[in-house]
């Protein structure tokens, strides 16, 4: 294990993992977990540009190689982290135990796992006043939900992303929630979106840039309604959306914005 990038909180006990086994590779949001022998945890977060890759770098790209990792076994047995904003995370911890790191601690459910309900997901929405987009990129009502993903869910829903999160009602709740495993299946299958640097650990780009509603596509005609798409900021990301098909709702009084809107069809379920 060769750390090429500075010292610091992001790349902490790397040493550790020497002589261990990985014994599975699995994900919570956008954390890759990789459960070590002898009770360790391999994290990694890829940050805004980060990738793990199998092939060697090119001399361009190995000014970003921050973490080599060498494995026993036959070839490719080498893994290379590169992150050009220097976002990511390469650490290890003792299994199970986030505390250094609060947002994987906090993540919310799995969005295309069962306990990602409706009912689940607009409880969690009505303990919100942050914006609805600035609260899904917090990741406590569903976990793995980015900037792209968010602009093209809230599009999908025709919900504005300054819209309160517990001033949503039931069937926005019910869209929106709909619209998050819709548009994170598509992309799964679409194996991503790259912009830039973004890549498989393959080396491929992800194809989902080309099905794109919303994100990044300010003053070009909506698809939906043929408005002109306009670009606002929420929790300092840039962020998509149509004036027309997204309408931020009146400001109601504090009696109207705390009320609990049940999810839609929670009767009968």
């Amino acid at each position: 294990m060769d750390l090429l990038a500075p010292l610091g909180p992001k790349y902490v006990g790397l040493p550790r993992a020497l002589g261990r086994r990985i014994e599975a590779v699995g994900r919570r949001g956008k954390f890759i977990l990789m459960p070590l022998s002898g009770g360790l945890e391999l994290v990694a977060h890829l940050g805004m540009t980060g990738v793990i890759a199998l092939n060697v770098p090119s001399e361009r790209q190995a000014a970003y190689l921050r973490v080599r990792v060498r494995l026993s076994g036959e070839a490719p047995n080498v893994l290379y982290f590169l992150d050009p904003r220097r976002f990511g995370r390469f650490l290890v911890v003792e299994r199970g135990c986030y505390e250094t790191l609060p947002t994987l601690a906090a993540l919310g459910p799995e969005p295309l796992e069962p306990e990602f309900t409706e009912a689940a997901f607009g409880a969690a929405l009505a303990r919100s006043r942050m914006p609805v987009k600035a609260y899904l990129l917090s990741q406590r009502p569903v976990a793995g939900v980015g900037n792209i993903y968010a602009d093209e869910a809230l599009w999908r829903a025709r919900v504005h992303p300054l819209t309160p999160s517990l001033a949503l009602q039931p069937s926005q709740v019910a869209n929106l929630h709909r619209a998050v495993r819709e548009v994170l299946s598509a992309a799964l299958a679409a194996q991503g979106t790259t912009l830039s640097d973004y890549r498989t650990v393959r080396g491929q780009p992800g194809e989902y840039a080309k099905e794109l509603d919303a994100y990044g596509r300010g003053g070009q005609p909506c698809a939906r309604c043929g408005a002109t798409l306009e670009r606002t900021v929420v929790a300092q990301r840039g962020t998509t959306y149509c004036p027309v098909c997204q309408k931020l709702p009146r400001r109601r009084g504090p009696r109207s914005q705390s009320r609990i809107h049940a999810p839609a069809n929670e009767g009968r379920r």
